[in-house]
């Protein structure tokens, strides 16, 4: 019996031991990075830039010596060896694992914490536009090329170890400021891109008719994305849709006439000027009148939209922009008015003000919303300028210019802004033009080709027949007209490292107001495509038709089933 119990007890202590082995195991795992005798720890390369130097160390004449190796990227999560360093000149470099190999950084390039990873104390800005008081768009002070900025923290660092926005504080004021936009030095922020060869052709185009000056533009390169879940087809064969309340019960006919075409897109509208789509909830806090006046419920706007994505369509929606009646009465601060009271009201419509932020932040809001709720694949910005035909009552307009800057500064910063923010959402931006925009230089009303185009990603002109010079060779030979204006497009798309894809509208109406009436038919349509495509204009093109009008659209089919790239 004694037995019986000394073998249990035996047992029981054998039991014993090994569960206390097995917790001094695992616990000495967990807390193995703060053991004095710990041989590895996980930290995160840091850096006052992108790249992190790194070492290997080599054996050379009996002694141990560091060779410059590979540059590492910043926020990269590695293992480092505290006990394993190299001491030279006072410097220490510690042993790290990175992607598989051993290298040797200093020790003040690893931190603990992905927090503490961007190094940086002060950098400048190289490219103008508003600080972010938030990340989701609310803006604040313009700052400008030189401008000392002091960097408090960042959001998020880029694949590459970049920071996609810095925490910044600039006098007393704090908020965010894109990292693409600053530089280490104050001298280097106040150059030019390519000062002696791309910005050279702009500096030349010196401001006369009010819109600006082209060498107070921006042209360093910017990268055009291309989204995992949205693909921007190679060439778009787009009709256009107005936003009228029939919508929803059309939307199946002309699906159904595309699909029987080489149709691949549609420009559908999101607001038009006095059009309002579908009733935001954005009109509801910031144009009541656009609400009041908006022509179809969410739902039914939205089942039209879902019909389109469904059916394999590539969707763009329109918002004019710096057109707007509603909204320019609903805020007046924010409109254009005329130094003598009142507001402004130039075409029979009212503007508000491309100078004023609070309609960025409007226009923005209603686009990251509209993608949100219908799932657009890109936001077509229309009236993305001042008015025009102004020059001559120039000097009596209030345009409420609050930091003093040029029409053309405004229009770009303003698609700078909106492309940052649309791209965070996964879709892309396209930005209409009027022909004249490509003659070389800056228009009154502050569109300038090669500026615009280097900051979206499709740029869209509107060189219809019977805009130009009204003589009726330029609406009765398309192709001659939109060869000739082709020309000078193209020549500004070479004018910058990163143009945008050239999608053209095209004049898709009769032209009944002119003296000869002439019918476009398909033929009238594929001269104008053939034209754009021999320049070299190859992105596509949407079909200009303000109505809509599915039976002319159908009388034009021969141009819509053409393969036009050889």
């Amino acid at each position: 019996m004694r037995t019986k119990r000394r073998r249990k007890l035996k047992i029981r202590n054998w039991l014993i031991c090994i569960a206390l082995i097995i917790v001094i195991i695992f616990g000495l795992k967990n807390i193995s990075f703060s053991l004095p005798f710990n041989s590895k720890n996980i930290g995160y390369l840091a850096g006052d830039s992108p790249k992190i130097d790194s070492y290997q160390l080599e054996k050379k004449d009996d002694k141990k010596e560091l060779k410059e190796s590979d540059s590492l990227i910043r926020g990269k999560k590695i293992t480092y060896y505290p006990k394993e360093t190299y001491t030279k000149d006072s410097k220490t470099y510690i042993k790290i694992d990175y992607d598989s190999n051993s290298y040797y950084v200093l020790k003040d390039k690893i931190k603990d914490n992905i927090k503490d990873v961007v190094l940086e104390k002060t950098l400048y800005v190289r490219t103008s536009n508003n600080l972010l008081k938030t990340l989701d768009g609310s803006l604040g002070t313009l700052v400008n090329k030189g401008d000392k900025m002091v960097i408090k923290g960042y959001n998020k660092l880029l694949d590459n170890g970049y920071v996609d926005y810095y925490k910044v504080q600039v006098g007393s004021e704090e908020g965010y400021y894109y990292g693409e936009y600053l530089v280490t030095s104050e001298e280097e922020a106040k150059k030019n891109y390519d000062e002696e060869g791309i910005y050279k052709i702009h500096l030349e185009r010196v401001g006369k008719l009010g819109g600006g000056s082209a060498g107070n533009l921006d042209y360093y390169p910017v990268t055009k994305p291309s989204f995992k879940d949205n693909k921007m087809p190679d060439e778009v064969y787009a009709l256009y849709i107005n936003g009228s309340s029939g919508i929803k019960k059309n939307i199946d006919a002309y699906i159904e006439y595309a699909k029987t075409t080489k149709i691949n897109a549609f420009v559908v509208d999101i607001k038009d000027n006095t059009v309002p789509s579908y009733k935001s909830e954005v009109y509801k806090e910031l144009s009541p009148t656009n609400y009041k006046y908006a022509n179809n419920s969410v739902e039914d706007y939205k089942e039209a939209i879902k019909k389109i994505k469904d059916n394999g369509f590539y969707v763009i929606g329109r918002i004019t922009t710096f057109k707007d009646d509603y909204y320019a009465l609903d805020n007046k601060d924010d409109a254009i008015g005329k130094k003598s009271g009142g507001l402004l009201q130039q075409g029979g419509s009212y503007w508000p003000s491309p100078f004023k932020r609070g309609v960025w932040e409007f226009t923005i809001k209603l686009a990251k919303e509209a993608v949100k709720l219908f799932g657009f694949n890109e936001i077509q910005f229309d009236y993305v300028r001042f008015p025009d035909r102004l020059t001559n009552v120039e000097n009596t307009i209030d345009y409420k210019n609050t930091y003093n800057e040029e029409k053309a500064q405004a229009i770009q910063r303003f698609l700078m802004y909106a492309t940052h923010q649309l791209h965070e959402m996964g879709v892309y931006v396209s930005a209409d033009v009027f022909g004249e925009s490509s003659w070389g230089y800056v228009t009154a009303y502050g569109q300038y080709f090669p500026a615009i185009s280097n900051v979206v990603d499709a740029i869209s002109a509107m060189p219809y027949t019977d805009h130009f010079e009204r003589i009726a060779s330029n609406w009765e030979k398309p192709y001659d007209t939109m060869l000739k204006w082709g020309k000078t497009a193209a020549e500004r798309q070479t004018e910058i490292k990163t143009p945008a894809v050239a999608r053209t509208w095209i004049t898709a109406y009769d032209t009944p107001y002119w003296n000869p009436y002439v019918t476009y038919n398909g033929e009238m349509l594929s001269k104008q495509i053939e034209a754009l495509y021999e320049v070299g204009l190859d992105g596509g093109y949407m079909t200009w038709n303000s109505k809509s009008d599915l039976a002319k659209y159908k009388t034009q089919f021969s141009a819509f089933n053409k393969e036009y790239k050889k």
